[in-house]
């Protein structure tokens, strides 16, 4: 738990978890609305708890501490994590498309659109072993270019 690595103190960690629960379970009668980063939103609010608790019992967090359960709740990757991102992608792209065809088809349907093997199988009009056995080799293709280039 982040949290409680932070704080460390994982029963003040434990504590503000549970306030955000009843803030949050109390706010759903009101809504709070669309949120756009679910888990950075709930990180803000468990360090904001963590914060009042700490008030509460008459002790305060160390700048760093508080600094660092602010950090938390920022999702957003830096630069660099940008950066590792578009490569790997761009690995993976090119990985992918050294695949067969239809094994690509495969795969990119059934792992990124999320379709069904059968409902595939019947898309690409071949039996649903067929498109096991794609699947099959596509990953253990992937898994072994993937662990090359570690």
């Amino acid at each position: 738990m982040r949290l409680a690595r932070v704080l460390r103190n994982a029963d003040l960690a434990g504590d503000a978890l549970q306030d955000t629960w009843l803030r949050l379970n109390s706010e759903k009668s009101g809504g709070i609305g669309s949120v756009q980063s679910p888990r950075a939103y709930l990180m803000r609010m468990a360090a904001n708890a963590a914060v009042d608790i700490q008030r509460r019992h008459g002790q305060s967090l160390p700048h760093e501490e508080v600094s660092a359960l602010l950090e938390l709740a920022d999702p957003a990757p830096g630069p660099a994590e940008q950066a590792e991102a578009r490569s790997d992608l761009a690995a993976l792209v090119a990985m992918l498309n050294r695949l067969p065809s239809r094994q690509r088809e495969v795969i990119v349907l059934v792992r990124l659109e999320g379709m069904a093997q059968k409902e595939v199988a019947r898309r690409l009009g071949v039996s649903l072993r067929t498109v096991e056995m794609d699947l099959k080799r596509a990953h253990e293709y992937l898994d072994a270019r993937m662990a090359n280039e570690k």
